[in-house]
C-alpha cells in the first residue's frame, strides 16, 4: 500500500482535529480544546507586557522587547495617526486596538507550534473578536454623535428624497455586514493555511515513516520524495509567520477605520 493511499484518510483526520474537541460538557454549552487555548494566549499575551512594560528604557535595547517597541511604535504611527488622525483618537482608542493586535498575532504564532490550536482557527473566535470590534466602533459612534444623529447618519447626507431611504437600508446592511468580513477574513486564511501545513506534514510523514519502520535501500529511496515536502513545509512556515502578522494588522486596521468612520462628522 503507497503512503498516498493514506493520504484521504489522514486528511480527514487532520480536519476533525482542527474542528476541536469538548473538554467538559455542562448541557448549555462546553469548555473546548480552543477555549483551552486562548485562555494560553491571554496568559502570554498578559505575561509579555508585564514582561516588557518592566524592561522599557529610553535607552534602546536589542532582542524581543526592542521587536515589541518596535512593533507597538509601528501600529501606533500607522494604523493609530494614519486612519485616527488626531492625538486624542489615537491616546483614547489604540489601548483596544493594541490589545486586538497582540490577541490575534499571540493566537497565530502560538497556532503555528505543533500540537497547540489557534483561536484564530475557529469560526465562533473570530465572529466573536468581530463583534467586540462591532460593538467598540458603533458604541464610540453613538457616545460622539449621539443615537438619533448617528442612526440617520448611516446614510451619506445630500441624497434625494425616496432614494436615501434604499441608501440609509443598504449602508445599514453593509454596516452589519462589518461583522461577517472581519470574522470571516480571519478565520479562512488561518485554517487554510492550518490545512495547507497539516497536509505537507503528513506528506512527509507518509513517505519517511516506511523507513524508520524497516530501513532498506529500497524504502530510503521511496523516502526522497519527504525531502520536497518538507522544503514546502518549511516555506509554507515562513509565509504562515508572515500571514499572522498581516491578518492581526489588518483586522487592526480595518477596526480603525470603522471607528473613525463612526466617530467622524458626516
Amino acid at each position: 500500500m503507497g503512503p498516498l493511499e493514506h493520504l484521504s484518510g489522514e486528511i480527514a483526520h487532520l480536519i476533525e482535529e482542527l474542528s476541536g474537541r469538548d473538554i467538559w460538557n455542562f448541557g448549555w454549552g462546553s469548555i473546548t480544546t480552543y477555549s483551552v487555548w486562548i485562555i494560553i494566549v491571554l496568559l502570554l499575551v498578559f505575561a509579555v507586557i508585564w514582561v516588557v512594560k518592566s524592561r522599557v528604557s529610553l535607552i534602546p535595547k536589542k532582542g524581543p522587547v526592542a521587536a515589541i517597541e518596535a512593533t507597538v511604535d509601528y501600529i501606533r504611527r500607522e494604523v493609530g495617526y494614519g486612519v485616527l488622525g488626531h492625538k486624542e483618537a489615537v491616546d483614547k482608542h489604540m489601548p483596544f486596538l493594541f490589545t486586538i493586535f497582540f490577541f490575534i498575532l499571540a493566537a497565530n504564532l502560538v497556532g503555528l507550534i505543533p500540537g497547540a490550536k489557534a483561536a484564530t482557527g475557529t469560526f465562533s473566535a473570530t465572529l466573536t473578536l468581530a463583534v467586540v470590534s462591532f460593538v467598540y466602533f458603533n458604541y464610540y459612534g453613538i457616545k460622539h454623535s449621539g443615537l438619533g444623529h448617528y442612526i440617520v447618519n448611516i446614510a451619506p447626507k445630500g441624497i434625494m428624497p425616496g432614494l436615501n431611504i434604499l441608501v440609509w437600508l443598504i449602508e445599514l446592511l453593509s454596516l452589519f455586514l462589518r461583522i461577517v468580513t472581519l470574522s470571516v477574513r480571519l478565520f479562512a486564511n488561518m485554517y487554510a493555511g492550518h490545512i495547507v501545513i497539516g497536509a505537507f506534514s503528513i506528506l512527509t510523514t507518509l513517505f519517511v515513516f516506511p523507513m524508520i519502520q524497516d530501513f532498506t535501500l529500497a524504502n530510503l529511496g521511496g523516502a526522497a520524495p519527504a525531502i520536497g515536502w518538507m522544503l514546502l513545509l518549511v516555506l509554507m512556515y515562513g509565509m504562515e509567520i508572515l500571514v499572522a502578522f498581516i491578518q492581526a494588522y489588518v483586522f487592526t486596521l480595518l477596526s480603525a477605520v470603522y471607528i473613525q468612520l463612526a466617530t467622524s462628522e458626516h
